[in-house]
């Protein structure tokens, strides 16, 4: 699938300012902070959207943050391999398209569509991979069966079944005890009460045909590949098991990165990914942000109100991405109020700018902590305008370069 353009990125090194430090960041299945300094290349998976609605701030927040972690690896020097899914083909998909009266392969290229002029609007780096469920069902498939030939699957009703305890480490990803497990698997999407399973934990690997409903031809039947099963099969084929980072929200910690990484674990007898980490969730109405509540703020609607893209991206990042906010409507007008600032000192000049490097730089290696990055900017803005045109030019370009190159507003 076609992901979109990404942005230049200016290379420090060629400033004469050297290369980043080591990344730490937190891992949800340790609970503490973990260096990510691969040698040479980093691998990268974040998992993608279902598209059957627009791009709201939740979503830009999270791909935001692996944006983020892939400047940081850049300017350590590192080649960076990512991989994002696209889910384009699943339940809340094909139930909005009936509700709609539209073909659900229409509204998901739609929303594909509008995703895409997100990203690029807002100067996410693209995937090296961007693949839909649909293109890649036969890994999928492959994945299903090697699971099978090691005993590791069953049938319910036609339905393909992976046993989640022929994982050992089944549970260290999320840290979540069965209780917790067996919550949350009933609200996003699992289906536990379900007659006949073996446990009630036991996710889905291949739905057989249902009326109405699009289907592919399998060893296992006609029918279509669960979720989890899409992203392990996705993931291994193009990074390969042990990769660095599992990126996404912290609503995927359960179930989906739990049951992707065991699937995977399971069919590889390795490690699936080296860290987890998670983006907090976005409020708004004093909700968590989702499209079944309503509250959504969306990109693409700020854009068309005349909004910046990079006050957008300003106000995101003014939050650690492991802290749970709530977006107002003063943060839009904050953002934008502190980019015109930002750009009249980059223009006009100001003081040395290898300290306030050096501070961007500490802060993105430490936990990616884009809030003290912002600050430091902000803390040089200050000085620069308040020199009132006598600083150095040269300093304003390098640090514009430099906020361009690790934070990606210019």
């Amino acid at each position: 699938m076609r992901a979109w353009p990404s942005p230049e990125v200016p290379d420090l090194a060629d400033l004469g300012l050297g290369t980043g430090s080591a990344v730490k960041v937190h891992d949800t299945a340790s609970g503490r902070g973990v260096v990510v300094d691969p040698h040479n290349r980093a691998r990268l998976y974040v998992c993608g959207i279902t598209p059957y609605d627009a791009t709201h701030l939740g979503h830009a927040a999270t791909y935001l943050t692996f944006d983020l972690l892939q400047r940081a690896w850049r300017d350590r020097g590192l080649e960076v391999r990512y991989t994002q899914n696209i889910t384009d083909v699943d339940d809340p998909l094909l139930e909005r398209a009936a509700a709609t009266g539209v073909e659900w392969t229409d509204l998901a290229e739609r929303e594909i569509e509008l995703f895409r002029e997100d990203m690029t609007a807002l100067r996410i780096l693209a995937p090296d991979h961007y693949i839909g469920a649909v293109e890649s069902i036969d890994l999928a498939v492959a994945l299903i069966e090697r699971l099978r030939d090691r005993g590791a699957t069953y049938e319910v009703d036609g339905d393909v079944y992976f046993s989640v305890h022929d994982d050992p480490k089944f549970g260290e990803v999320s840290g979540y005890d069965k209780a917790t497990m067996l919550r949350l698997f009933g609200e996003r999407g699992g289906d536990p009460g379900r007659p006949g399973k073996r446990d009630p934990l036991d996710c889905l690997l291949w739905q057989a045909e249902r009326p109405g409903e699009p289907s592919w031809d399998s060893p296992f039947g006609p029918g279509r590949p669960g979720w989890h099963v899409e992203c392990s099969s996705i993931a291994l084929e193009t990074l390969g098991h042990d990769f660095d980072v599992q990126g996404g929200g912290t609503d995927l910690i359960f179930p989906h990165h739990e049951m992707s990484a065991s699937e995977a674990q399971v069919a590889t007898d390795h490690r699936f990914a080296r860290a987890y980490v998670h983006q907090a969730m976005v409020a708004y109405d004093g909700e968590k942000m989702s499209k079944s509540l309503g509250n959504l703020v969306i990109v693409s609607r700020l854009r068309a109100d005349g909004r910046d893209p990079m006050a957008i991206r300003l106000a995101v990042l003014d939050h650690h991405y492991r802290t749970g906010w709530e977006w107002t409507d003063t943060d839009i007008v904050d953002a934008s109020k502190r980019l015109g600032r930002w750009r009249e000192a980059f223009a006009t000049g100001g003081p040395e700018a290898g300290p306030v490097v050096s501070a961007l730089r500490d802060a993105l290696a430490h936990d990616l902590d884009a809030p003290r990055a912002i600050a430091a900017v902000d803390a040089w803005v200050d000085t620069a305008l308040a020199a009132a045109g006598a600083g150095d030019p040269e300093a304003g370009r390098v640090v514009g370069a430099a906020v361009d190159a690790l934070l990606g507003v210019v």
